[in-house]
């Protein structure tokens, strides 16, 4: 089983995600686990502060690494304590295979202008889903739970297109037709037509390169 833990300001935009038909199948199956839990669960004060002003000036707020620590903490033990950044390593198809074998990740949705750097020392890596700047780290969250999911044996109904994904080949993907077999004059080429699958696996793996 691989089970995740999200900690997130923004619960509701990632628990719809273990509603969808394929993974309630995977969870009700054993085959994934999903918390969510509220980073405000773990504020301070009468007014449940998770974030504050910058030292040294600057524009927005930042969270709080007494907030986002014993979050953490709270949810340990774990093999990874992910912090979903900008500034993180690059999340690839290589690192998703990697986490995909782990029994339990935690990711760290952030809000705001980030993380106190503080919050560093307590997780073991940084990912970043691309070079631009969202609202929030909920969507690389989900990238990482997307990208890891479907690599646990069971999950994806036909393993054959785990085996066959050519981002695993370090190829482009190939060209995808079904019916009908031409639509305004536009036609499926004739080899995929062919049944003869030595010539498909062969113009597939030319149009991949």
């Amino acid at each position: 089983m691989l089970r995740y833990t999200v900690l997130t300001l923004f619960p509701g935009l990632v628990r719809p995600w273990a509603e969808e038909a394929l993974i309630q199948k995977a969870i009700a199956r054993g085959l994934l686990a999903l918390e969510v839990r509220d980073l405000r669960d773990f504020a301070l004060g009468r007014y449940r502060q998770v974030d504050d002003y910058p030292y040294g000036g600057g524009a927005g707020m930042v969270l709080r690494a007494d907030v986002v620590v014993p979050a953490i903490e709270a949810a340990l033990p774990a093999d990874e304590v992910i912090l979903l950044t900008p500034s993180g390593t690059p999340f690839t198809q290589r690192v998703a295979e990697e986490l995909s074998k782990k029994s339990h990740l935690v990711l760290v949705a952030g809000r705001y202008e980030g993380f106190d750097a503080r919050v560093e020392r307590f997780a073991t890596r940084g990912l970043s889903v691309g070079d631009y700047v969202l609202m929030g780290g909920e969507v690389a969250a989900l990238a990482v739970l997307e990208a890891t999911a479907r690599l646990v044996p069971g999950v994806l109904g036909e393993p054959e297109s785990v085996r066959e994904e050519s981002f695993a080949w370090g190829l482009l993907d190939y060209p995808q037709y079904t019916r009908p077999p031409e639509y305004r004059g536009l036609k499926v080429p004739e080899v995929l037509l062919s049944g003869n699958h030595e010539r498909i696996r062969a113009w597939r793996r030319r149009q991949a390169l």
